[in-house]
């Protein structure tokens, strides 16, 4: 099985995650099946079958959440050399094209969320971005074109 690689935020979200579902989620559902039980007939019980397929969905997340904590390697800052882009990395890039600066945090795939910069090792500008250094000039093929940036900084 493949190792998922995470930072250690990245860990401990997906750590809380789980034990939120597992503790919290299952009582509630729970408590939503007891009551749809209790109004008579589950053939055609609407809020029956819409609470036992919220079960489904939160025990395939719990599934897939274990799954994926039993097989992370967290990956340590001091690990990770810090003069190249790796996981864990804040890139700071100038875009060549529009002539702006932009950062990201290279993270898991997990974790990645593009609104808050934080972009996966996995997507397209991410597998580009890995293992260069300051002052190269990256060019990524993304579906809407042609990226071009130059590398600032690499910090940790």
């Amino acid at each position: 099985m493949a190792r998922v690689y995470l930072t250690r935020d990245g860990y401990e979200k997906l750590a809380e995650e789980l034990e939120h579902l597992k503790r919290v989620k299952r009582r509630e559902i729970s408590s939503a099946i007891e009551h749809a039980r209790s109004l008579g007939d589950l053939k055609e019980n609407a809020e029956y079958h819409s609470a036992k397929e919220a079960l489904a969905i939160n025990e395939k997340r719990v599934a897939e959440l274990e799954d994926k904590l039993s097989r992370a390697e967290i990956i340590e800052d001091s690990q990770i050399s810090s003069d190249k882009a790796y996981i864990g990395a804040k890139i700071t890039l100038f875009d060549l094209d529009t002539e702006e600066q932009v950062e990201y945090a290279l993270v898991g795939s997990d974790e990645a969320d593009a609104t808050l910069g934080l972009i996966s090792t996995d997507s397209p500008v991410g597998k580009a971005l890995l293992g260069c250094k300051k002052d190269d000039v990256v060019k990524i093929d993304v579906p809407a074109g042609t990226l071009e940036y130059k590398v600032i900084k690499i910090s940790r």
